[in-house]
């Protein structure tokens, strides 16, 4: 694939420490973040809420305290917002399991990891925060062990320094 080629669907694509990250607004909502790899060439915003979208993004890889102000899309199911907001209720710093999630939501794990999957907005809810009880789970519906995504999980959890002790698992497990 070529760097521009699929950039047409985005409102811009900014560098991101792990590669980069595409931008979708509509209006003057955010309407989808997707993680993207290197190759993907940067895209200047097409309108101003991309733009404050990309300087938001730009703030929190320098500083993982950032706290995310975006108006958002109105995406989702009544389930899945029930979810999303539980997600963004973690603090930096720390993970919980789908498990334990699904015991608050009285769901089940898998449907908490399938909310996790259909998140419009990795970062502003940061999904990334929600682990399996014994490893990282997947991660934006991908769970191949080694791939991309579960490497943007990784550095993502380092960026906001999740502790070994916040885990249900050893650091050294999902931190090769």
């Amino acid at each position: 694939m070529s760097t521009q080629q699929g950039s047409e669907i985005f409102s811009a694509i900014i560098a991101a420490p792990f590669g980069a990250m595409g931008i979708r607004t509509e209006g003057e909502r955010l309407r989808e973040l997707v993680y993207l790899p290197s190759h993907y060439a940067e895209k200047a915003p097409a309108d101003a809420a991309a733009e404050r979208t990309a300087v938001q993004l730009a703030r929190y890889f320098a500083d993982a305290d950032f706290r995310f102000d975006l108006p958002l899309a109105e995406l989702g199911s009544p389930f899945q917002r029930r979810v999303w907001d539980m997600i963004a209720s973690i603090p930096r710093g720390s993970v919980r399991t789908y498990g334990q999630l699904a015991k608050l939501l009285e769901s089940h794990p898998r449907a908490i990891g399938q909310a996790c999957g259909a998140n419009w907005f990795p970062l502003v809810i940061p999904c990334h925060r929600v682990t399996a009880a014994g490893g990282l789970g997947g991660f934006a519906n991908h769970d191949d062990e080694n791939g991309f995504h579960l490497g943007v999980k990784r550095w993502l959890l380092r960026h906001e320094g999740a502790l070994a002790t916040d885990m249900p698992w050893q650091q050294q497990s999902i931190f090769p």
